[in-house]
């Protein structure tokens, strides 16, 4: 699983909405698409509040502008291990209270870390709303962070490294990506951070962490659900506002080199197929880059890919899903995905597994096809339109998920930018033409941007333990 695209990132939303109950019937787009409230504290707390009345729950997030990206050489892995610990105690709860409390109520709870942020989310009857407020706010003002605790949490992490990534040949495969793509960008780093790092970590290293990161100038909460916008922003003021404003880490540029030349790397581990991933470095949408608008170029490129994306790999009419998994059958899967939102640098990632006997130069062979196909002949405004259509489909079906509408929030937020994005976005789909995508198909697929990963399947006999799931480039709790 890649970094989320704004693409990605609504499927999460309407994926995770589902395992959590949280979807709801439709209802009018104009009434849900922005925040009833959108504050600020004095301290810098922001507060986005989405009333909705279709249901008697409540979602509560926080979320951190502190992820795997900042983190230093050698101390990999420390946002996620921090993530754990939020779970081990305050000044007044012991280990395990917050979650059993949550349970007690009826709610459900969980946290995610990312190369960008960490959050934390429970969904509960809306009556029990200011209750978890309340633990919540307790743990990201008092954890704390007993040496003990740490020594047997840090061994479940890195049980948990050993089962996404270790174990899993498409984990391994993204991580060897991620490190042979980028050179200085700490994105390069995995979020589960490398063994000889959890290995080394202390619990003074999770209380620096907290006490650099965890600051109401660096957080947002965000609360959607039959509530009553003001009285949620008065509680939290209740509970934050004695928080104190920190003064953050400075981030230093890390600005990537320039690629000079493709770079492809053997990865082996036992697996019953082989796959590839290959990926080309591509545009992000930063908190610099201004308004989306359809005369910013920049903006344009990372529209027009996210369509090329869904153009080619889409299940139900992508040209590469029709072309190598349905009509030849030389491929078991395939995937096109783009970065979109980000605070670091992106990628747009191909990803296959070739059926049995078909070599991997074969397939790529057909992409390069599909793409000078593109190129040469143009995209029918009919595929354009079923594109357009979909993608408005799937808005309404964001719009239509506390959870998915939340995350978006989040994301955006902690990105930088501001929450108009989501609407833009459909703008600029509108404006985005069939020449958009053949310019960004010779700009960005370019081979001496590119960084290749083969998964060179070993006997499955080979592996110490049953090797299980896939990799991902956000880690829950």
């Amino acid at each position: 699983m890649k970094k989320y695209s704004m693409r990605m990132l609504t499927i999460l939303g309407v994926v995770l909405a589902g395992l959590l109950g949280l979807t709801q019937p439709a209802q009018s787009a104009s009434t849900t698409a922005t925040p009833t409230l959108d504050k600020t504290l004095p301290n810098g707390l922001r507060v986005l509040v989405y009333e909705d009345r279709r249901a008697p729950t409540a979602l509560h997030m926080v979320w951190l502008k502190a992820g795997s990206m900042d983190e230093v050489t050698g101390k990999t892995g420390l946002a996620h291990v921090l993530e754990h610990m939020m779970f081990k105690g305050t000044k007044t709860l012991g280990p395990g209270e917050f979650s059993r409390r949550v349970a007690a109520l009826g709610g459900r709870e969980n946290a995610f870390t990312s190369k960008e942020y960490t959050a934390y989310f429970q969904q509960v009857h809306r009556d029990a709303l200011f209750e978890v407020m309340a633990l919540e706010a307790d743990r990201m003002q008092n954890l704390v962070i007993s040496d003990e605790e740490f020594a047997k949490e840090i061994k479940v992490v890195m049980e948990e490294r050993r089962l996404r990534t270790d174990d899993s040949p498409s984990g391994l495969a993204y991580e060897a990506l991620m490190a042979q793509a980028f050179l200085a960008s700490p994105v390069r780093a995995p979020i589960i951070g490398w063994m000889s790092d959890l290995e080394s970590l202390t619990a003074q290293d999770a209380r620096d962490w907290y006490a650099q990161w965890y600051a109401p100038n660096n957080a947002t909460v965000i609360v959607a659900g039959d509530v009553q916008a003001q009285a949620v922003f008065d509680k939290v003021v209740a509970l934050y506002g004695a928080w104190p404003t920190k003064a953050l880490p400075i981030a230093r540029p890390q600005r990537e080199p320039e690629q000079t030349g493709a770079r492809h790397v053997r990865v082996s581990a036992p697996a019953e197929n082989p796959f590839f991933i290959k990926a080309w470095k591509a545009p992000t949408w930063t908190a610099a880059d201004g308004p989306m608008t359809p005369s910013n170029e920049k903006a344009r490129d990372i529209v027009a890919l996210s369509v090329l994306s869904t153009l080619f790999d889409n299940q139900d009419f992508g040209r590469l899903t029709k072309r190598l998994v349905r009509d030849s059958r030389r491929a078991l899967s395939v995937g096109l995905d783009a970065d979109g939102i980000s605070r670091g640098p992106g990628l747009i990632t191909l990803q296959v597994t070739p059926a049995p006997q078909v070599p991997m130069a074969d397939i790529e062979r057909e992409f390069v096809a599909e793409l000078a196909m593109l190129v040469s002949q143009g995209l029918p405004a009919q595929e354009l339109d079923i594109i357009r259509r979909q993608a408005k489909a799937t808005e309404v079906y964001r719009l239509d998920s506390l959870f998915s509408r939340a995350m978006e929030a989040g994301r955006l937020v902690t990105a930088g930018r501001p929450l108009q994005d989501s609407a833009d976005w459909l703008v600029m789909l509108e404006a985005i033409q069939a020449e958009d995508l053949k310019r960004v198909a010779l700009k960005y697929f370019n081979d001496s941007q590119s960084t290749m990963v083969e998964l060179v399947p070993l006997s499955l006999d080979q592996a110490s333990r049953p090797r299980r799931g896939f990799g991902s480039n956000s880690l829950r709790h």
